[in-house]
């Protein structure tokens, strides 16, 4: 049996061995937890697929990790938000919609995060199409409906310079040039608009303008006349010849009699295709211009009203495509030739006309 006396005496060593021990084992817990830390910031996995990831506005640290872990690109969201606590970064991770892989590291990740590197999506804007096919398409890049309308609204562009010329009350058909734009989470559809506004106004230059003036047309004219031979056909020469035609028959107080026109009015009105239905811009029926733009509109639309072909053809039709999807426009002076060029060239995209 021990005294208290020897006890007393071996009370330094046995402290001793107690911190040693607590510090083995403490130093063991660091090891151990700074291997378990490291570990936390590998890839999750080698899969090279991506992941869209939004982080919002005004997220907190935690926050993000929480978003990052349930997309599955973080192991921990606590070796996370160590690290970026670690590297002093938890104020400037940056919102915005990110492209990120479980192949990625923590580091990876903060880096990609931090610097900004959203993801850039594109929304194209297509030749040739209505103003509500337009609308559509913006709601489908993933913009709400109602921030689609209000972007559609030229009254908040009444200072852009491409639209100086558009009558009051009128609409963006036809003011809407076709580009693709990159967009983010960030993006507002009005930023769009805008700049295919500013890509409108690069087209119509001073000296554009002053041609089409020449033709004895307002631009907001010129731009009507340029969506009709939008739709008329593809090929740019063909378009030129065409915008003559047209102007020939303007002059000559001829009906235009135009295909698109007619199609276009039953559209916008939801109703089937045809060349019969009655609306303002049914050419069949009604002489001079449509009221408005029938689409939008390319630079070799815009440069065929500035110079049009001169010629004496009143009538054109478009013939069936070739094997290779390639539609020759036929053009003629008188309407006999028209309908006999119309019964050469056209015998199945003519039957498929609907009246």
């Amino acid at each position: 049996m021990y005294s208290n006396k020897s006890l007393r005496g071996r009370w330094p060593k046995i402290i001793s061995i107690v911190l040693v021990v607590m510090a083995l084992v403490g130093t063991g817990a660091i090891i151990t937890v700074r291997h378990i830390y490291q570990n936390n910031l590998r890839p999750v996995a080698a899969s090279q697929k991506s992941v869209t990831v939004t982080i919002l506005r005004g997220s907190s640290l935690a926050e993000t990790a929480i978003i990052l872990k349930q997309a599955g690109v973080i192991r921990s969201e606590w070796a996370f938000s160590q690290y970026v606590r670690n590297k002093r970064a938890s104020n400037v991770i940056k919102a915005g919609t990110y492209e990120l892989s479980p192949s990625y590291s923590v580091e990876e990740i903060v880096s990609i995060i931090t610097e900004g590197k959203v993801a850039t999506n594109l929304i194209t804007i297509l030749p040739g199409q209505r103003l509500d096919q337009l609308r559509k398409a913006f709601i489908n890049s993933g913009f709400t409906p109602t921030s689609v309308d209000k972007a559609l609204d030229p009254a908040l562009y009444a200072d852009h310079p491409a639209l100086v010329d558009k009558p009051a009350g009128a609409n963006l058909e036809g003011y809407l040039y076709p580009e693709s734009f990159q967009k983010t989470a960030e993006t507002d559809p009005t930023h769009i608009i805008r700049l295919s506004l500013d890509e409108m106004q690069k087209r119509l230059t001073p000296d554009v303008r002053a041609a089409i003036s020449n033709q004895g047309l307002s631009i907001y004219q010129g731009i009507i006349l340029a969506s009709i031979a939008e739709k008329e056909a593809d090929k740019p020469t063909d378009r030129q010849v065409i915008v003559g035609v047209l102007i020939n028959r303007l002059r000559g107080g001829m009906k235009l009699e135009s295909d698109p026109t007619a199609f276009y009015g039953a559209a916008i009105n939801n109703q089937p295709l045809s060349l019969s239905y009655d609306t303002a811009y049914n050419t069949y029926l009604h002489p001079g211009l449509p009221p408005g733009p029938i689409s939008n509109v390319t630079i070799s639309s815009i440069q065929a009203v500035a110079r049009p072909t001169a010629s004496d053809y009143l009538y054109f039709v478009s013939g069936d495509p070739d094997q290779n999807g390639v539609s020759i426009t036929h053009f003629s002076k008188t309407l006999a030739e028209h309908e006999a060029l119309t019964a050469q060239y056209c015998r199945k995209l003519c039957s498929e006309i609907p009246n």
